[in-house]
């Protein structure tokens, strides 16, 4: 089972100069990710419990577009293991003018990380 968004980074995403996303934001869209796997597993939102592994690759600037995937890779009763991987896909071109980008020919990985989600088995309709 897997999920797939792709959005556009914002002004109001970059947290430092120069732009620059905060890595945060990439575990924000993670949550997205994990709450939609849990949906379509569960039924469900499900909680996500922890993280136990989060890489930040490469930087991420307002402008850029982002697709996000993850995939469960392991259930329990009320568990499941989720891993995740963010790339950049578009590049805002900031160098050459305000509103140039280039699609790039291939994506750049930013993010990877693996955690826990849970929905509790009172919950689950699936």
């Amino acid at each position: 089972m897997k999920s797939l968004i792709r959005l556009r980074m914002s002004a109001s995403d970059a947290h430092y100069g120069g732009n620059l996303v905060d890595g945060a934001r990439m575990l924000n869209i993670f949550g997205d990710v994990a709450t939609e796997l849990l949906i379509m597993k569960d039924g469900d939102e499900g909680l996500f419990c922890a993280y136990d592994n989060i890489e930040f690759l490469a930087p991420v600037y307002a402008g850029d577009f982002i697709e996000a995937v993850g995939e469960i890779v392991k259930c329990g009763n009320s568990s499941r293991k989720m891993i995740f991987e963010a790339r950049k896909v578009i590049s805002s071109r900031p160098d050459i003018n305000d509103s140039a980008a280039d699609i790039l020919s291939e994506p750049i990985v930013v993010c990877r990380a693996s955690g826990t989600c849970v929905t509790p088995k009172d919950k689950q309709r699936k």
